[in-house]
């Protein structure tokens, strides 16, 4: 029987580049522990934002297997060793996706917005000193500047663009970096939230939160804002979600 995500033995290693630890784990145990959601779902674009080994899209995409649907998967980094560990990873575990080494999705937003009905995320979220954020090799895989939110208040606006209608979000987040203000922060833009997994280990309090729009939440968060007419959307005007072409 073929694994339903992917094999430790089998995921390709660097010394720049964060190997699956705790905190992978802990998500992709989310990811397998919502499979049946996630089947039912039929993601046609499923994007990881933050490579690293691979661990995590192999495993979903492993997860989600050959079913009547196929998913097109996406995966970024801004290590392009990542890049590279990610596709040995891949190609170990007979799976495809298209690798682009870049800072979050910059260069993909108009091409994927509204497309992506998945995306996980296992962002840099330890605190450390604001100087430490953004430098080269394996350090941008932990660095998170102030509470450790420093990149995951950067992903948070790009994943609402470029989700679905019906996408899902799959974050990693600690306890320092206040998961419920994050939840308060993207109800404000429509979305419902729930924390699927706690893991405690010694070094740390892991949260996955996922979130999905919801037309209740998008009803409410209106009530934050007033819209100007000139800012409003034209009712003749296409959805951002009326087609989605990853070519």
């Amino acid at each position: 029987m073929l694994s339903k995500i992917a094999r430790i033995q089998l995921v390709s290693s660097d010394p720049e580049v964060y190997d699956p630890c705790d905190d992978s784990f802990a998500l992709v145990d989310a990811l397998l522990a919502d499979r049946a959601n996630l089947l039912a779902h039929r993601p046609s674009i499923c994007m990881e934002i933050g490579c690293g080994s691979g661990y995590v899209i192999t495993s979903l995409a492993l997860l989600l297997g050959k079913e009547e649907f196929s998913s097109y998967y996406i995966a970024t980094d801004t290590n392009p060793r990542a890049v590279r560990v990610t596709q040995e990873t891949l190609e170990a575990h007979g799976c495809h996706a298209e690798l682009v080494n870049t800072d979050i999705a910059s260069g993909l937003e108009e091409r994927l917005a509204g497309c992506v009905d998945v995306m996980v995320v296992n962002p840099p979220y330890v605190p450390t000193p604001e100087e430490e954020v953004g430098r080269d090799g394996i350090a941008s895989a932990w660095a998170g500047g102030e509470n450790g939110r420093r990149v995951i208040d950067r992903i948070l606006p790009v994943a609402d663009n470029l989700l679905s209608e019906k996408g899902w979000l799959y974050m990693v987040t600690l306890t320092a970096n206040n998961p419920l203000e994050l939840c308060l922060e993207m109800r404000k833009k429509g979305y419902a939230s729930r924390i699927i997994l706690q893991r405690s280990t010694e070094e740390e309090s892991l949260h996955i939160i996922k979130f999905w729009r919801d037309l209740n939440t998008l009803m409410e968060a209106s009530e934050y804002k007033t819209v100007d007419k000139t800012d409003g959307i034209d009712p003749e005007s296409p959805s951002k979600y009326a087609s989605c072409n990853i070519n």
